[in-house]
């Protein structure tokens, strides 16, 4: 048994030191009725002669992108296609079996679950991935649990990145890449994908690497890849010669891959995702990243996972031990009930991996047949549930001489003037690159369609004022 701390300072005289404090035979109240007015002083003192400073690995990462604009949004009362989630319900059956889960009558489901993941959710993913991979997934070595994709890239970054490392990274690319690459002491990398007819209407599948320049950037300091297919905020689809590419100057360098694949069943068009680790010789040296969220619409949930070779996973499962230990049991336990029914109907139209897409593509037409209407040209999205679009064409003052990108401005003013919040481009590229995608700005349409009818009336609003 426990007992409670009863002499935890010093005598009188002594007080404390630098915040320390001294064992005393004096009794507890006794200590703070006659000291508590000197020992604080003492240590207020202290703090404000004393400058704590953050740590090193921290330096130019305390920007974000959505801490500023959604702080913007929220401010104007915007309406909000920049941020990525549904703002409709997501299937019955997961949250019926959230609840479940919390009042239902097995009371552990509210306690402590197995730290690298609920034995029916590593279960359910490992049935499931091995048909995906087509090769046998463990459940107890090849899956981990995470508090979101988020945490799976972390860990995956402070799992194998050192100091000096290089880490060749994909433009676009979700903003954390970056900072988590240095956070671990890394250097990023970076190499565009460029599109092929800028200035005109373009789909995603026609933004390209260049193989010659990819190759470039690898050397004998490169530990890693990170690639995003389906990509955010692209919408790109890698097809399985590209990624044969990528997958082929990994095995000539020896180099890791992270592949961020959150958006995995979201396809159009007939489009299919080939998983860069199916390729021959990538599962070992490839970790998966996928989302609870992205999967059942359920971002808040915050659950992700990685799928890995034992001899990866025990890295990225010891830093996530001693992180988060452990997710959340009652939300591991309902999308373990959602993947266990979906299993049994994968190739059905009744599928929700399938049905989603299905129910996304109207969305995106509709949103794309917006922009053009006011003379933007989007970028048609073969996967995810983002849209770019060219707004060059528009003409637009913003009365901001900063030397922002013009994606920045163009976003800001849409926000404060019409109401409007949507993503710059350029916060998904490097400082060098950002001039790729400066004339372009990200809309999310995974929204109800009365939500995306009233962006278009806004859009046409403001064209006919362009008009006046």
């Amino acid at each position: 048994m426990f007992k409670a701390v009863t002499s935890i300072a010093p005598a009188a005289s002594s007080c404390c030191r630098r915040g320390v404090l001294f064992r005393s035979s004096a009794p507890l109240t006794s200590f703070y009725q006659l000291n508590t007015s000197a020992c604080f002083s003492t240590t207020s003192q202290l703090m404000a002669s004393t400058e704590f400073k953050g740590a090193k690995r921290l330096e130019g990462n305390y920007g974000n992108v959505w801490v500023e604009y959604i702080a913007l949004t929220m401010k104007h009362n915007a309406l909000n296609l920049g941020q990525g989630f549904p703002d409709f319900a997501p299937p019955d059956y997961v949250t019926k079996a959230l609840v479940e889960a919390v009042t239902g009558p097995n009371v552990l489901l509210n306690q402590y679950t197995r730290g690298y993941g609920h034995p029916r959710l590593v279960n359910a993913i490992a049935k499931l991935f091995s048909k995906l991979h087509d090769r046998p997934v463990d459940p107890m070595t090849n899956v981990l649990v995470t508090a979101g994709a988020y945490e799976s890239l972390f860990c995956c970054f402070q799992g194998f990145i050192n100091p000096g490392d290089e880490v060749i990274i994909i433009e676009p690319f979700f903003d954390c890449y970056e900072p988590m690459t240095r956070a671990a002491g890394g250097t990023p990398v970076f190499v565009p994908l460029r599109p092929s007819k800028p200035g005109s209407l373009m789909t995603s599948a026609e933004w390209k690497l260049d193989p010659a320049e990819l190759e470039s950037k690898f050397s004998r300091k490169t530990k890693a890849l990170v690639i995003n297919t389906p990509n955010n905020p692209l919408g790109k689809v890698f097809t399985r010669e590209e990624l044969e590419m990528i997958a082929n100057l990994c095995k000539k360098y020896n180099v890791l891959v992270f592949a961020d694949e959150v958006y995995e069943w979201l396809l159009y068009d007939g489009h299919k995702h080939t998983r860069i680790a199916t390729l021959p010789g990538m599962w070992d040296r490839t970790l998966t990243i996928s989302s609870a969220g992205k999967t059942f619409s359920v971002t808040g949930w915050k659950l992700g996972w990685t799928v890995a070779p034992d001899h990866l996973m025990k890295h990225v499962s010891a830093f996530h031990q001693n992180c988060v230990y452990t997710c959340a049991t009652p939300i591991q336990e309902a999308a373990a009930v959602g993947f266990e029914l979906e299993l049994g109907r994968l190739d059905s139209p009744d599928c929700y991996f399938l049905e989603l897409p299905a129910m996304l593509q109207p969305k995106r037409d509709l949103l794309a047949a917006q922009l053009q209407e006011v003379g933007m040209l989007p970028v048609t999205p073969d996967g995810g549930y983002f849209m770019v679009a060219d707004f060059s064409h528009l003409g637009v003052e913003t009365g901001d001489d900063s030397d922002e990108p013009k994606d920045c401005k163009f976003v800001k003013w849409l926000i404060r003037e019409k109401k409007f919040a949507t993503i710059p481009t350029s916060a998904f590229y490097s400082k060098e690159h950002k001039s790729v995608a400066e004339n372009y700005i990200r809309f999310c349409f995974i929204k109800e369609d009365s939500t995306l009818r009233r962006a278009g009336d806004i859009l046409k609003e403001w064209k006919r004022s362009l008009k006046q």
